[in-house]
């Protein structure tokens, strides 16, 4: 068990992206973290735990591995029971699993079909198993725990609506289905619609707990460099931003700066994204 002046931090897909630099953040904090680096795979997992510890090597916090696959109910169980036997409570889960799978479908490797019920699976109902396994161990945090869920600025109802992006024209005089000028950024409509869900889902949490000492986030971290659908490379020729800004606003966001805002989307820029 962890003394009480540890905060036990959960988070899932922590093994590479936003999710790895979340967990250097909280090692390079001088607040006291267990950190349990969320994983589907153990050795994956001690390979990103061996670098941030190059990379921190003084920390006066610790990490360790996690296995789950919150596409698995009995993989989220059995992490589950880990985390409740070894530690007995949880201070903060972060939801920080994320996968686009309209690439594959674009590229043949899957059904259209598929590739939705694929981001539903992991996006929403993964993430919904995995809170409410988990509940009970972050009721159990004494100094207040913290519910967040990695959302997008791609799940605005709001900004979309206003149509912020050029929409896409076919050759003069036709009408074509799909639109071929869809790039991997744009055609992203599953992604989308799951973090809008996901929202949503936030609302519902941050309702129940009310009356609880657990203050709920949805996190939207920018437009930052990771792993999503494979578009790493395409990511930095657009400019985006370096993983670490999400990382690190994770971890402010469990200490509480964004406090007055809890209930809502906050956004790494300082501001409240819209519904």
């Amino acid at each position: 068990m962890a003394s009480h002046d540890t905060k036990i931090v959960l988070i899932t897909g922590a093994n590479t992206g936003i999710g790895w630099e979340a967990v250097k953040a909280f090692l390079q904090s001088d607040a006291h973290y267990l950190v349990l680096m969320g994983s589907r795979s153990l050795d994956k997992a001690a390979e990103a735990i061996a670098k941030v510890r190059q990379e921190v090597p003084n920390s006066r916090s610790t990490v360790e591995p996690v296995q789950v696959d919150i596409s698995s109910d009995d993989s989220i169980q059995s992490a589950y029971e880990a985390v409740q036997t070894k530690y007995g409570r949880l201070d903060a889960l972060v939801n920080n699993v994320g996968a686009s799978y309209e690439g594959e479908a674009r590229q043949g490797k899957c059904t259209m079909r598929e590739a939705w019920n694929k981001n539903f699976d992991v996006n929403v109902s993964g993430t919904y198993v995995m809170t409410q396994t988990f509940m009970p161990l972050l009721l159990k945090s004494s100094g207040g725990g913290r519910l967040l869920f990695i959302t997008s600025g791609l799940s605005s109802l709001s900004k979309y609506s206003e149509q912020p992006y050029p929409a896409p024209k076919p050759p003069a005089g036709e009408g074509k289905w799909p639109k071929e000028e869809l790039d991997q950024f744009n055609d992203t409509m599953a992604y989308r619609s799951t973090k809008t869900a996901l929202n949503m889902m936030m609302l519902n949490f941050a309702w129940q707990l009310t009356n609880d000492n657990v203050k709920v986030f949805a996190i939207s971290p920018g437009f930052l460099v990771t792993g999503l659908g494979g578009m790493t490379e395409a990511m930095k020729k657009r400019r985006a931003g370096p993983a670490s800004v999400g990382g690190q606003f994770i971890k402010d966001v469990v200490e509480g700066k964004r406090d007055a805002d809890a209930g809502k989307i906050v956004h790494s820029n300082g501001s409240v994204q819209p519904w």
